[in-house]
């Protein structure tokens, strides 16, 4: 059974979600949250709060808590190649289909990238269009431009 606790933010309620002390999912709002969940605060939740809250206050670039996001081998490909974009940078789709080696998968990077279940904690706010222009994001655009705005100022 997964374990969830919610937090409030600078973009808004969020929801923490583990399984067996590995994060499953990071959502926002309280109607998101997976079916079937208890509310709790088990050490590793508290650990992702602490962690989130350190990051919205600008002294941590880097999450340290466990993860197991729920997908297929191709959208963990593209959440562990998320991974690797450092903090107040930015890539597009296409960069990141190219870093799988499949050039031409950026539209199926972007439906992994929709389907992210840890936002944040795995940064798809850090993926943008092409052209540089902000594209869809679970939380909003403005939540978007917020976190990329936050890490631009502590780069």
């Amino acid at each position: 059974m997964k374990n969830v606790c919610f937090m409030q933010s600078p973009i808004g309620l969020l929801g923490i979600a583990e399984e067996n002390g590995q994060i499953t999912d990071l959502f926002f709002g309280r109607e998101k949250a997976p079916i079937g969940t208890l509310e709790a605060e088990t050490p590793i939740l508290l650990q992702a709060k602490k962690e989130l809250r350190e990051y919205f206050a600008g002294t941590r670039r880097e999450f340290t808590a466990p993860l197991n996001p729920s997908g297929t081998e191709f959208q963990r490909q593209v959440w562990n190649a998320l991974l690797t974009i450092p903090y107040g940078e930015t890539r597009s789709y296409s960069q990141i289909a190219a870093q799988l080696g499949n050039p031409s998968a950026s539209r199926a990077v972007g439906t992994a990238n929709h389907h992210n279940p840890i936002s944040i904690l795995i940064p798809c706010h850090r993926v943008i269009g092409q052209d540089g222009s902000l594209t869809g994001y679970g939380g909003g655009l403005e939540a978007k431009k917020f976190l990329l705005d936050l890490e631009a100022q502590g780069k």
